[in-house]
């Protein structure tokens, strides 16, 4: 099986999805800085079969993909236009509010939240034309920072 990796790129921090297409599952979600994305890129493809990697077009897409030079597979810039506005909704569709929290303003639940990752995830279901589901493992109140 091959995985894809998918980034919504930022200046100072990135959105990282890495998915399974065939299996429409992600097996990985996090944001980091975007300093260490060459380093954890790297070490990705050292431990999976990647076969392309999916970058959002957004204003430091060029930036990121010069960091990623060591990548001799195929690397797409795709739109990512509204994904950071489209990720709030998305969010809420991943984890969706339950019992007494329907009385709390769904805004509370995001305020602090990195959308970068779900970012990401739109991007690549964008490209795929299909939604994805999450690998039971990941929990979104762990992603770095």
């Amino acid at each position: 099986m091959s995985r894809v990796i998918t980034i919504d790129p930022g200046k100072s921090k990135c959105g990282l999805i890495l998915a399974e297409i065939s299996e429409k599952k992600v097996y990985k979600a996090i944001i980091l800085k975007s300093e260490l994305l060459g380093d954890y890129v790297r070490n990705l493809i050292a431990a999976e079969n990647i076969s392309k990697i999916i970058i959002g077009n957004g204003t430091t897409s060029r930036e990121i993909i010069e960091k990623l030079y060591f990548f001799k597979k195929e690397i797409i810039t795709f739109e990512e236009k509204n994904t950071t506005y489209r990720a709030k909704a998305r969010y809420f569709e991943l984890f969706p509010i339950n019992g007494l929290q329907f009385l709390i303003p769904r805004e509370v639940f995001i305020l602090n939240k990195n959308l970068d990752a779900i970012s990401a995830l739109i991007i690549l279901e964008d490209y795929c034309k299909t939604k994805f589901t999450l690998n039971q493992t990941i929990d979104i109140k762990t992603w770095l920072k």
